[in-house]
C-alpha cells in the first residue's frame, strides 16, 4: 500500500507541475490577455525521468510525460477563458523492473485570467481556475476531485525583458490523503536576444503534497521561443529539479497558434 501510494505521488506531482499555468515552456505565467474574440491553442509534449532511493535495498524510477492542448479564448480585451486537455502517461521500475505502466486522460482544467491593472509597464491579474477529475485516480492519472486553486500573477516590461511573478494558492481536493493546502510562488525572466527569437529562465516551488515530508519541489527551467510569424510559434526547454522531491529533468517543446 504505501508503494502504491509513493507511485501516485510520483505521477502526481509530475501532473501537477505541468498544470496549464502559463505560455510554453514556462511554469510561471504572464498577464498578457488575447483581446477580445482572439485566441490561441497550444499544442505541448513533455518528456520526464526521475530516479528516488526508498531504501537501502529498493531504487525507483519513474518516466513518462504527456501531450496537452491548451485553449484560450479572449472574452473581453483583458480577459481570457483557458482550457487545458491533457493526456499523459508514465511507468514505473522498482530496482530496474516494471512494476507499473498507465496511460490515459488525465484532469482536464480550465481557468480564467483577468488583467485587472496595467501602468507603465506593470501589471497585475488574477488566475482562479479549477481541475475535473476526468483522469483515473486509480491508475495515478488524477486526483479524484476537483482541485481549486488562485493565483496572483504579475508582469514587469523593460524592453527588451520581461519578468513575471506568480503567487498561489491551491486547495487539493484528492483520495489519496494528500495535503490539501498547498502554495505556489515562482518568478520568470525573458529576453528577446534578436528580432522574433526569446530566451527564458523559471525557478519556482511548491508545497509538498505529501503530508509526511517538508522537502518541497523546486525547479529550474531553460527555455527558448521562436516566432516563426506573427501567428505561429515554437519552443523548447528543460525543467530541472533542485530537491529531491522535485521530478529530476523534464524536457518541454511545444507550438502555438494565434487567431
Amino acid at each position: 500500500m504505501k508503494m502504491k501510494r509513493l507511485i501516485l505521488t510520483v505521477a502526481g506531482v509530475f501532473l501537477m507541475s505541468t498544470a496549464a499555468f502559463a505560455g510554453h515552456p514556462l511554469v510561471t505565467d504572464d498577464t498578457g490577455t488575447q483581446g477580445k474574440g482572439k485566441g490561441q491553442v497550444e499544442l505541448g509534449m513533455s518528456y520526464f525521468y526521475d530516479k528516488d532511493k526508498v531504501d537501502e535495498l529498493t531504487t525507483l524510477k519513474s518516466e513518462g510525460g504527456d501531450v496537452g492542448m491548451g485553449i484560450t479564448i479572449g472574452l473581453l480585451d483583458t480577459v481570457d477563458v483557458v482550457i487545458g486537455l491533457p493526456y499523459a502517461w508514465f511507468s514505473v521500475k522498482e530496482n530496474d523492473v516494471r512494476i507499473e505502466r498507465e496511460d490515459g486522460i488525465a484532469d482536464i482544467t480550465f481557468d480564467v485570467k483577468w488583467r485587472f491593472f496595467e501602468k507603465n509597464g506593470w501589471s497585475l491579474a488574477v488566475k482562479p481556475g479549477v481541475s475535473v477529475p476526468t483522469g483515473d485516480e486509480d491508475r495515478g492519472l488524477g486526483a479524484g476531485r476537483s482541485v481549486y486553486r488562485l493565483f496572483l500573477v504579475g508582469t514587469r516590461e523593460i524592453e527588451p525583458f520581461a519578468i513575471h511573478v506568480n503567487a498561489g494558492y491551491i486547495r487539493n481536493e484528492n483520495v489519496f490523503a494528500e495535503r490539501r493546502d498547498l502554495w505556489h510562488a515562482s518568478a520568470a525572466a525573458e529576453v528577446e536576444v534578436i528580432k522574433n527569437l526569446k530566451l527564458m529562465a523559471n525557478v519556482g516551488i511548491e508545497r509538498n503534497p505529501d503530508p509526511e515530508s517538508n522537502n518541497h519541489p523546486a525547479f529550474a527551467l531553460a527555455g527558448i521561443a521562436y516566432h516563426i510569424s506573427e501567428h505561429v510559434a515554437l519552443d523548447a526547454g528543460v525543467k530541472y529539479g533542485m530537491t529531491a522531491t522535485e521530478t529530476d529533468w523534464t524536457a518541454l517543446t511545444g507550438i502555438t497558434f494565434r487567431f
